[in-house]
Order: C-alpha cells, then structure tokens, then sequence
C-alpha cells in the first residue's frame, strides 16, 4: 500500500469518527421519546402549556398535541400513564386531587412554575363604598344580599366557579361555614360566560359580586381598588385535608384562599426515566403579569390557536436567553 493511499485512509478514518462524534454530541436526552401533555379546558392555560411543550421539543421529545380535560380526568389520566404531565396544576387548591389521584407515589412534582396567584371573592366598589361591604359574611343579612340579586329572588347571585375546578369546593364550604345558605345563590356554569354577563351587569349599572382568580384577564377589565374591591372572609374555611389552614396573609387580611402557584405535575416513571424533562420541569418559571398581559390580549379577540401559538413564540424570542438557559441545565441532567 502506498503512502498516499495509506493517507487517504487515515484521513477517511479520522472524518469519519469526527462526523460520528459529532453525531453523537448532537444527539438531545429526548429523541424517541413521545410526550402526552394536558390542560383543562381553560383557554387562558394554554399559553403556559405551550412554553413547556416548547421548552421539551427543544430537548428532543416528541410531543404531541394537547389534550384538554376536566382536571380530575388529567390527574389521574397522568397518573396511570396515559398522559404525561400538567402543566397548571394548582396548588394548594388541587390538593385534595393531587392526593386522591396517587400523590407523591404516582406523580413528580418540583419547582413553582408560576408564583403569586390570588383568588377571592369580589364588589362593584360603588355598592361596597355606599354600604360599607367589606366582608362577605355581610350577605348574610337580607337587606344586603338583596343589592346583588340579579334574577329577582331576593338572593344575591354569586358569580361562582365552575363544577371540577377545585374552587368551587371551597366556595361551597364557605357558604356553609358563613351562613350564606339562605341568602346567597352561587350561580356555576361555564365561567367565560357566566363572567361575561356580570361584566355586562356592571356596565349597566347593577351591583355585582364575583368569585375569580389571578392570572386571569377579567382583573384587568374591572381592576381591584378602582372598579371592584375584594372581601375579606370572616375566619378560614377550606374544604378537605386543608380544613385547618389559616388563609390570612402577611399583611392581616384574610381573603378566603391560599396563596396560589402553578406547578408542573407529571408522571413519576415518565420522570424517572428522563432527567432531562424532570430538571426541566424543576427549574422552568414564568412571570405572573406576564401570564396576566397575554391573558388580557385574549379577551380582546386574539384568542385563536394560531394567535395563543404566535403569543408563546414571542414571549420565548423575548426571554430566549432565559429559554436557552432551562434547556442548557436539562441536557445536563441527562448527562
């Protein structure tokens, strides 16, 4: 064998294990493995799945497209294996599910995906200036329940939450623990619509009084402190293995929930075998006003697929370094 002949081979050799190195390095944790997510049916959910699902094809995995369920159903849906993660799992509201569904055992469950979110119950300010509401435990008089009846049966028509959702549980409890029984409705059913017509109400000049939630655009249509105001409960009340929480807050004032965050709950085998996605689903967090400004470009009519898909790629092209910064720490985890 020549000595050319001999070089053309070192050279082929040599390209040849680089090309395969490469190969190598390139390979993501994720490649082959396919990914189940599910959301409940609130559309205003679907931007926060969507950075997650995101964040995991930029690792490898295949993911498919998102189921919508009834949380119970995504519980224990993920916690038999059918589907592989939530990603608004809200805690400590879904408690009582989280437990029921499996747990610790069934699920995995790191990191605070989004912090900071508040629930409650609220007025129109000018009934609750010209009345001195402050307390909902105040509609257990007559007089005052009547200021929000909205269908003429003499009881106030409470905007509630809809069956599934785990505040409806408490809301439940504490019309009990409040005695509001006799004199308060909690009007249930679908919440978009439902909160819809309360909204129009107000904008007629009617009285009203709501239970929602943050992030959630319906607080940037009538803002606390200037078109509504919140009221405090008269002592805790919360349903299940929570009964004896005490939801005051630090600043004293006691709105009837806990504090709030969205948290990743996904399959523990899935996990388990996958510590790319696990240390992802860890470390992953996402700014509460930012969920709260692409919730309130959804109520003003951007609120198709297309536009909540347009919506995720521009809040990761804006935040890329912190992005690339989650999918860094994950491929090392698959290391």
């Amino acid at each position: 064998m020549n000595n050319s002949w001999k070089k053309t081979l070192l050279v082929s050799a040599v390209s040849a294990l680089t090309v395969s190195t490469n190969a190598l390095a390139a390979k993501l944790p994720g490649e082959g493995v396919v990914v189940q997510p599910v959301q409940s049916t609130v559309a205003e959910e679907t931007f926060q799945t969507l950075i997650v699902n995101k964040a995991l094809e930029a690792l490898g995995y295949d993911v498919n497209e998102t189921k919508e369920v009834d949380y119970n159903v995504g519980y224990t849906s993920i916690a038999k294996g059918d589907a592989t993660f939530l990603a608004v799992g809200w805690f400590p509201l879904h408690a009582d599910k989280y437990t029921m569904a499996g747990g610790d055992e069934s699920f995995y469950r790191e990191g605070q995906y989004i912090s900071g979110a508040a629930q409650g119950y609220l007025v129109d300010k000018k009934t609750a200036d010209k009345y001195g509401i402050t307390n909902i435990g105040q509609l257990s008089d007559p007089k005052i329940a009547k200021l929000f009846d909205a269908d003429g049966d003499g009881k106030a028509d409470l905007t509630g939450c809809t069956p599934g959702w785990g505040c409806e549980m408490v809301i439940e409890e504490q019309l009990t623990a409040y005695k509001l029984r006799d004199t308060v409705t909690h009007q249930q059913g679908n919440y978009a619509a439902i909160i819809a017509d309360t909204i129009s109400r107000y904008q007629n000049g009617e009285s009203i009084v709501y239970y929602t939630w943050t992030p959630y655009w319906v607080s940037g249509v009538l803002v606390p402190g200037k078109d509504v105001v919140w009221l405090e409960v008269p002592f805790s009340a919360l349903p299940g293995e929570r009964k004896d929480i005490d939801t005051t807050l630090p600043n004293g004032k006691n709105y009837g929930f806990e504090m709030n965050s969205m948290r990743i709950v996904a399959n523990k085998q899935f996990t388990d075998q996958n510590p790319a996605a696990a240390k992802l689903f860890e470390i992953i967090k996402v700014d509460i006003n930012d969920v709260s400004a692409q919730n309130m470009i959804m109520s003003k009519g951007k609120n198709s697929s297309a536009d909540i898909e347009a919506h995720a790629n521009g809040w990761i092209k804006a935040n890329q370094a912190l992005f690339d910064s989650w999918i860094s720490e994950a491929k090392k985890a698959a290391l």
